[in-house]
């Protein structure tokens, strides 16, 4: 009995890692898409649309960012009286799609 519990966590410990949630493997097929996006011209960098929005958002905190590359478009995340606010933009043109409130 020990050894079949010792089997199935050492297998835990190794195939964990490598069995990734659909999130966790959309995720990193966004961030993919996005560089490889990026790299043909046809979106803008992150750091670009951060420097145009983050200032705009006065003193909410910034959290940071999500591509979607189906709809080719950034999600920033900010947080301000304990309450999350997301600005959606256009990866291409940088113009703001959607503010929370």
């Amino acid at each position: 009995m020990k050894r079949l519990l010792a089997s199935f966590l050492a297998f835990g410990l190794v195939a964990g890692p490598l069995m990734a949630t659909p999130a966790e493997a959309q995720r990193r097929t966004d961030q993919g898409e996005a560089r490889k996006e990026m790299r043909a011209g046809n979106i803008m960098r992150a750091r670009e649309i951060e420097n145009r929005i983050v200032p705009s958002m006065g003193d909410a905190e910034y959290l940071g960012f999500d591509y979607d590359s189906t709809a080719m478009a950034y999600r920033l995340k900010f947080i301000k009286n304990g309450k999350v606010k997301f600005v959606d933009v256009d990866a291409r043109t940088g113009r703001v799609l959607r503010r929370s409130r």
